[in-house]
């Protein structure tokens, strides 16, 4: 039992490995990590894009027949490509 132990202690054959092994490893996981905070960045723009799309967006129209909505205000209001348009 003496022998097996004294072996045990005196073996670093898989020293290396192992080591080499932690260093990718640690290199990969970091790299895992910074690739995912840009995917999480690049998600939140397309959203934050997407929510002023969605807040540009005026459902007040006016076709000059009298249907439609109209406020009575006469301001200029934003049309759906974002164009300034008078209402009537």
């Amino acid at each position: 039992m003496q022998a097996l132990i004294q072996r045990l202690i005196d073996d670093e054959a898989g020293f290396i490995i192992s080591s080499e092994l932690i260093l990718v490893g640690t290199i990969t996981v970091l790299s895992m990590i910074i690739g995912l905070v840009e995917v999480s960045y690049a998600v939140n723009q397309e959203l934050k894009d997407v929510a002023s799309s969605f807040d540009s967006i005026n459902q007040s129209h006016d076709y000059g027949d009298g249907q439609g909505y109209d406020d009575g205000d006469n301001s200029e209001e934003l049309d759906f490509a974002g164009a300034v348009a008078e209402s009537n």
